[in-house]
């Protein structure tokens, strides 16, 4: 369900791997009966209608289902405690000019790739409070 990388891709205004997200926390969220009645019925097929027309937007994740938007929210916690800093010790970095310079090219591009997921997943944990 979650492809070959195992992760979904968030971006700034929606979630960019829709379709894994929508089945995934469908999957997760269901009891094991409903789990099994869902799979002898070949549900995998018949909700190809019904995902299609729901993207995922920053607005459709703040109205999940509250199981849903807890499983959500405790893997966003989870990924963002698997990096090294938080996201105010990034910020700190950027904003101090001297500590910055003397980074290297490659230490910076990867301190703004960094700061940049960070955000993307406070303003995720933000909208699923």
């Amino acid at each position: 369900m979650v492809g070959e990388e195992g992760a979904f891709v968030l971006g700034w205004d929606e979630v960019l791997t829709e379709e894994e997200l929508s089945m995934t926390l469908k999957v997760l969220c269901m009891s094991e009966e409903e789990f099994k009645e869902y799979k002898e019925q070949d549900g995998w097929e018949d909700d190809s209608e019904e995902e299609e027309n729901s993207t995922l937007s920053n607005e459709a994740l703040s109205r999940l289902k509250t199981p849903c938007k807890k499983l959500l929210y405790d893997s966003v916690l989870l990924t963002l405690e698997s990096y090294g800093s938080d996201l105010k010790a990034e910020q700190d970095l950027l904003n101090n000019k001297e500590a910055y310079e003397k980074l290297s090219r490659r230490e910076q591009q990867a301190l703004h790739v960094r700061y940049g997921q960070k955000r993307i997943l406070h303003q995720l944990l933000e909208l699923l409070q």
